[in-house]
């Protein structure tokens, strides 16, 4: 009768034992979620004071500063439009060149994004009707690299929900 009673509690003492772990479980599962969100405010703040950082040391934070070889305005120009808006035609580039420029020919871009082409830069986009054109991933890469800021960070990873944990 001892015995029995003993298992007794011990089966009471395993249950309540199983249902404080349940119980901690849930009370520390909002504080891991805020750990998540206070790791994502650390990596957003590093990237704004990284920028802030190029800013002062170069005056500017333009993604000429990832392609130090480019040999003139109208192609530093270029290479900011398609930053600034991918998968533009010639026309487009232009025009944008032109608002942040001033003054800059069809020709000369063309041949500039040949330039950029062949410097391995800037890409034609595969698949499209018109020519359009983008710098290339090695360079956005390059240029996240330089911000502190990961390209892809905002989209989910195969494998990962909107949170970054393992999808089963």
């Amino acid at each position: 009768m001892v015995q029995d009673d003993l298992q007794k509690e011990i089966r009471e003492l395993r249950s309540q034992i199983d249902a404080l772990r349940t119980a901690l479980t849930d009370v520390t599962r909002p504080y891991a979620e805020l750990m998540r969100y206070v790791d994502r405010l650390q990596d957003a703040s590093r990237g704004y004071f990284r920028i802030l950082g190029l800013y002062t040391k170069y005056g500017t934070v333009s993604p000429d500063l990832v392609i130090p070889g480019l040999k003139d305005d109208i192609s530093r120009h270029i290479v900011v439009a398609l930053f600034d808006r991918p998968d533009g035609n010639i026309s487009q580039i232009t025009e944008a060149v032109k608002r942040k420029r001033g003054t800059a020919s069809r020709r000369i871009v063309r041949q500039r994004l040949q330039d950029l082409q062949r410097d391995g830069i800037v890409v034609v986009t595969p698949g499209s009707r018109t020519r359009t054109f983008r710098v290339t991933e090695a360079v956005a890469e390059k240029w996240s690299q330089v911000l502190g800021v990961s390209k892809y960070r905002d989209q989910p990873h195969e494998g990962l929900d909107k949170e970054g944990e393992r999808n089963e």
